[in-house]
């Protein structure tokens, strides 16, 4: 039988082990603290030399920037994005009785240049003129429009917070070699180190401290004492240099981004009026309306009236262009406005101008591709194509070489040389684009007297046809000639037909698909401009207010005073892009309480 060991000794174990294991514990506690500490936190007594590393990204900046869409999206899924803490080392100290301004989200610079934007007192952010137009040059309006859309940036105080730790912890391995700097070290490591907590206890601004300004403060100190130590800046450049070209990469990645995505908004139809023409369209052939022509048939091709044109494909936008031009006169009776439309549009307009009446006006809808079906000309395009918009890089000559302006230009396209087959008894007709807004009235361009022109135009003499030698061809020009713009014309039918100008865009048109293969949008540029060479009657440079689609400096008082306001451009009023100051001249001209609208969500 097993002897068992007494009570008392029995009672003594028992507090031994305790004790045993509270040794144990202060032992080890301790020693997992250090360890934890120098893995997780000991970054900055690392004080051997860094290794450099190369990443591999693609320069977007040797690229060409005008490469086309497809080729573009291929590289922008292909297009790691990497994710870095961004530097700031801005010295500037922060009040003790605030807490630090939130600094808002700045769209990255247009260029690497030295133009950079500039923060002001109350975290708003200026961009300089030059990097306004660089910007521009480059990737379209796109960040201009970020600008005027702003958005302020969320726990920007923890993002800075970052900043500074990164930046000690670059300087911080130089310093710690220096003698005569123990004590900067010192403070440097222990700036470090409460950074460090705070960011582990804090991942938003609401979590942080009370005491946070003062702790920003006492680093942002620290760290200018160590730039103005002699300190060997190779690591701390190697480390800097790791980081910005990271940030450089990655900022012209999100550039080169948002330009596609912000074409891609532009060029593609928004929910709502996609939602709107299809509205129309199913509601009339729901209704089987009357036919609305029938009551002015006879108008449409009696040459006593006065003629007004429209290519558009935008239900809306035409709306807008016939209201503004029929508010703005005197006298309406002899108004009448033909627009020109594809099979996809054709009976949702048809529908809306039933169901709207503008004065005394007569709107007539047209069936383009049913003219094109009973047109006897031959390479005629068969899809309606609409006012084509050209943005082109123009170099004076007193300009340093590197240096080049850019002007939009609008013109014709293939589908206005039918005019004089689709309007077959017209002597004259005005043409307008879907994008004007009419403020004057317009009745005294009936009156003119254009000689043995054919085409009365505003001229644009910023550009020369000198300018655009490349896209002219060898064809001859007088290079002095200026260029014209579309938007607001008057189109001499009678000589039209005398001169025979569909005839020479034919003759042009095929010598430009057998020279060189461009697509039809990019031809109808030199197309416009050699066709009604010498041919243009140059209207006044006042009549038209242009560039409301691109340029933010317009003052009010030049649009006030303008016949007719040109939003030409990718910025159009209707989208959301749209120049917030112009958008309110197009929106006063729109139909209001409109049922489809309202089903479409569709308000100013």
């Amino acid at each position: 039988m097993k002897a068992s060991a007494p009570p008392q000794a029995r009672r003594r174990r028992g507090p031994s082990l305790v004790v045993l294991a509270l040794v144990v514990c202060s032992l080890l506690v301790p020693v997992a603290f250090v360890f934890f500490f120098s893995a997780g936190y000991g970054s900055f007594a690392d004080e051997r030399p860094q290794e450099d590393f190369d990443l591999h990204l693609p320069h977007w900046s040797n690229r060409d920037k005008d490469q086309d869409i497809p080729h573009l999206v291929h590289e922008i899924k292909e297009l790691p994005v990497p994710t870095i803490p961004e530097v700031n080392t801005q010295t500037t100290k922060q009040d003790d009785s605030s807490a630090v301004p939130k600094q808002p989200v700045v769209p990255p610079k247009p260029l690497p240049s030295t133009n950079v934007t500039s923060g002001n007192s109350d975290g708003s952010v200026r961009l300089s003129e030059e990097n306004k137009q660089a910007c521009q040059i480059e990737f379209g309006s796109y960040c201009l429009w970020s600008f005027e859309r702003i958005e302020y940036m969320k726990d920007a105080i923890v993002k800075r917070l970052k900043d500074q730790l990164f930046v000690a912890r670059s300087y911080f391995p130089s310093i710690a070699k220096i003698q005569g700097k123990e004590a900067l070290a010192r403070e440097l490591k222990q700036c470090i180190q409460d950074h460090e907590k705070v960011l582990s206890e804090s991942i938003v601004d609401g979590d942080l401290p009370s005491f946070i300004a003062k702790k920003m403060e006492r680093m942002e100190h620290t760290i200018a004492q160590a730039k103005a130590s002699p300190v060997d800046c190779n690591n701390v450049i190697r480390k800097l240099a790791q980081i910005l070209g990271l940030t450089e990469d990655e900022a012209h990645f999100h550039r080169k981004q948002s330009a596609f995505l912000y074409h891609l908004g532009v060029y593609t139809m928004p929910k709502s009026f996609h939602c709107l023409t299809m509205r129309l369209t199913v509601e009339y052939f729901k209704r089987t309306p009357s036919d609305p022509d029938g009551f002015y048939l006879e108008k449409f091709n009696m040459p006593k009236y006065r003629h007004y044109v429209l290519f558009s494909k935008h239900v809306l936008a035409a709306s807008v262009t016939i209201n503004s031009t029929v508010m703005s006169s005197e006298v309406t009776g002899n108004m009448v406005f033909h627009v020109v439309t594809d099979k996809l549009n054709y009976f949702g307009m048809k529908l809306w101008f039933s169901r709207h009446s503008f004065k005394e006006a007569a709107i007539h809808v047209i069936n383009y591709e049913e003219v094109i079906t009973q047109s006897f000309l031959k390479n005629i395009p068969s899809e309606l194509f609409l006012p084509e918009e050209f943005r082109v890089s123009i170099h004076d000559p007193d300009m340093p070489p590197t240096k080049s302006r850019m002007e939009y230009m609008s013109v014709f396209s293939h589908s206005h040389f039918l005019l004089p087959e689709i309007f077959t008894s017209l002597k004259k007709v005005v043409l307008l684009d879907d994008d004007m807004v009419v403020q004057r009235d317009l009745s005294f361009l009936w009156d003119l007297d254009m000689g043995e022109k054919v085409n009365a135009a505003v001229r644009s003499c910023g550009v020369k046809l000198g300018h655009l030698r490349k896209y002219l061809g060898d064809n001859i020009y007088e290079a002095k000639s200026c260029a014209w713009m579309s938007g607001l014309n008057v189109i001499d039918l009678h000589k039209w037909r005398e001169y025979k100008v569909t005839d020479k865009y034919l003759q042009l048109l095929e010598q430009f698909q057998g020279e060189r293969p461009t697509s039809l949008q990019e031809a109808a540029l030199p197309l416009s401009l050699l066709t009604f060479h010498n041919l243009v009657y140059p209207l006044d440079d006042t009549l038209t207010v242009s560039e409301l689609g691109y340029n933010f400096e317009i003052d009010t008082d030049t649009i006030s005073n303008a016949a007719a306001l040109h939003y030409n451009g990718l910025r159009k009023p209707w989208l959301d892009l749209g120049i917030t100051a112009y958008r309110k001249y197009w929106w006063r001209f729109l139909t209001r309480e409109e049922q489809y609208m309202n089903d479409c969500n569709l308000h100013p």
